[in-house]
């Protein structure tokens, strides 16, 4: 079970930071944070090819911790 669970975390893994760097850069940066700027409110998030890759990073992060917890329970 032990080897399984580590099978299923390193594909995760893999498709976790795949999803990450397939993502489109935000060119704001820190400058969102300044107040005034409408990064943060008003602008929709574009469809399509990010917003998959977005829910594909939040699901596979899920999955991730969920596997690690459990191969601390197993060990």
């Amino acid at each position: 079970m032990k080897i399984a669970l580590m099978v299923i975390l390193a594909i995760i893994s893999i498709v976790l930071v795949a999803a990450v760097l397939f993502q489109q850069g935000d060119s704001n940066g820190l400058s969102a944070l300044g107040g005034g700027s409408d990064a943060m409110y008003g602008r929709k998030k574009a469809k399509g090819y990010d917003d998959k890759l977005a829910k594909i990073t939040v699901i596979s992060a899920i999955v991730f911790l969920i596997v690690n917890l459990i191969l601390v329970v197993v060990m």
